[in-house]
């Protein structure tokens, strides 16, 4: 009998015990809504890995990821300009906040997709192109003016060496503005200095640039740079064969400010630019919802966190303390407006 009883009392407990549950409310259970992920975007015409231009986008994406926890995808498209607009279009479609075309080439193709995607802004390196003026106003230009470290250069080839040449990629404004900065520089130390140019005609032949700069140190040339994206390892590779000539890293990511192996003995300067100082900004305002851009945005040296040069102690002939103060003395004038590294067409004095 104590047995039935003991059955009857736990049944009841179970029986209050079900009803309680029943009755519980049903919001405890359901499922928390999740943020949407911030997602970051690069469209590059090159490796990533190249140590110069292409490099300086990339490490910069790596930072917004690490810094801002984003989703970061990256495409390397070549010279395909109808894969350029399907990859926006396809970050577009995906959602994606913020993507980067890293190069002028890629601008028309930002322009052309942009309207139907309003909640996704397309940047465009080396580009001046004014999205909120044209009608576009989530297509930014965000230009890194290179003329203005290229100037720099071309002050020490003017006082370090007796001739100089440039090998290009595409006769395309981002590149033809270092050489008339270049130019400029060489020839506010020495109007007669000689200078040769040229362009390979794409950013990809490492043996076309190397055959290009092995031409015009044939002709007297003792002072080299590329700017030829990838193709550019061509001149490098000549620099570290021949240690007699003076070349310069250009397109340095911060990470590789100081390292000179792609010629070490003959690389006097590097060109750096950090990239991931210029855009974490920018993203930080995108991610929440801050972003109000007027127009395109431009970067030179006075931005002496995105755009600097620094030396080679351990090349052959390292630059001396007088260039260095020459050089000083430029980044001063630049900055305060009284140099314009883009005065005239300094090409046709060729």
């Amino acid at each position: 009998m104590k047995l039935f009883n003991r059955l009857v009392f736990v049944t009841m407990i179970f029986s209050i015990f079900v009803a309680a549950c029943a009755s519980a409310p049903a919001a405890t259970t359901a499922a928390q809504p999740t943020a949407k992920p911030f997602k970051v975007g690069l469209l590059v015409s090159g490796p990533v890995k190249d140590q110069g231009w292409n490099q300086t986008a990339y490490d910069a994406f790596v930072t917004i990821q690490k810094e801002l926890g984003a989703k970061f995808s990256y495409l390397e498209l070549g010279q395909d300009q109808a894969a350029y607009q399907k990859a926006f279009r396809d970050y577009g479609s995906q959602g994606y906040n913020m993507v980067l075309g890293h190069g002028n080439e890629f601008q028309d193709s930002a322009v052309a997709v942009a309207k139907d995607f309003p909640n996704t802004y397309f940047f465009i390196s080396s580009s001046r192109y004014n999205g909120p003026k044209e009608g576009h106003p989530n297509v930014i230009g965000l230009n890194t003016d290179s003329s203005q470290p290229y100037y720099l250069f071309g002050v020490i080839a003017a006082m370090m060496g007796k001739s100089a040449g440039i090998v290009g990629g595409m006769n395309i404004p981002p590149i033809s503005e270092t050489y008339t900065g270049f130019i400029n520089g060489v020839r506010s130390v020495n109007p007669n200095f000689p200078v040769t140019t040229t362009y390979i005609g794409n950013f990809t032949d490492i043996t076309a640039a190397k055959e290009a700069a092995q031409s015009m140190v044939s002709q007297g040339v003792d002072v080299i740079l590329p700017n030829a994206d990838n193709a550019g390892n061509g001149v490098y590779q000549l620099l570290t064969e021949n240690t007699k000539l003076i070349g310069f890293g250009t397109y340095r990511p911060p990470a590789q400010k100081d390292d000179f192996s792609i010629c070490p003995k003959t690389c006097v300067a590097n060109y750096v630019l950090d990239y991931g100082s210029a855009l974490i900004d920018l993203a930080k305002q995108i991610q929440a919802g801050t972003f109000k851009p007027t127009g395109n945005i431009e970067y030179g040296v006075k931005d002496k966190t995105v755009m600097y040069i620094t030396y080679n102690e351990n090349a052959a002939t390292p630059v001396p303390a007088n260039v260095r103060q020459a050089v000083d003395n430029a980044i001063s004038a630049i900055s305060s407006g009284k140099v314009n590294t883009l005065a005239g067409n300094p090409l046709t004095k060729n």
